[in-house]
């Protein structure tokens, strides 16, 4: 192979190695403290944490996301706070009037994955570690492509 070629091909993998984008990937030992953070940036806990809102019926008072008998979760209206430690709070401890106590219920490394799950329907998680739609009823945006406070409008639900 001549050199310009070489020369060229190096170029050209440097920049496809530079343009993959991938979640941050933590490791850590067992029983090890880890910044709650992490979850966000992470495709597996957020894509688990997916699959735990469907499984402990969040989705009975919470719906998709866009509220029904428990807040709406995919806007910027945050009646305890939007940070993580406030999610975590209201999901843990629970809330008056309707928002029952999961703390002792839920591992806590369960909760932190809800937590992140549900910070990513209204966009607070990342977009490249954010779970993808589902094949079932479409009544939102994949967590993907949602930006903050955005909600998806009537004429797109189509």
């Amino acid at each position: 192979m001549c050199s310009a070629c070489r020369s060229a091909l190096v170029v050209a993998l440097s920049i496809a190695a530079a343009g993959c984008e991938r979640e941050a990937r933590t490791f850590s030992h067992p029983g090890e403290k880890q910044p709650e953070f992490r979850y966000e940036q992470n495709a597996f806990a957020l894509s688990e944490g997916k699959r735990l809102y469907s499984w402990f019926n969040c989705e009975g008072c919470h719906a998709q996301g866009g509220g029904d008998k428990g807040p709406a979760l995919m806007d910027d209206v945050w009646l305890y706070g939007s940070a993580p430690d406030n999610v975590y709070k209201s999901i843990a401890e629970g809330r008056p009037n309707g928002m029952p106590s999961f703390g002792g219920r839920i591992p806590e490394e369960q909760l932190w994955e809800i937590v992140a799950y549900v910070r990513s329907m209204s966009g607070l998680a990342a977009a490249n570690a954010s779970p993808g739609r589902d094949d079932g009823l479409q009544t939102k945006e994949p967590e993907q492509v949602r930006a903050r406070g955005r909600s998806m409008s009537p004429e797109t639900s189509r």
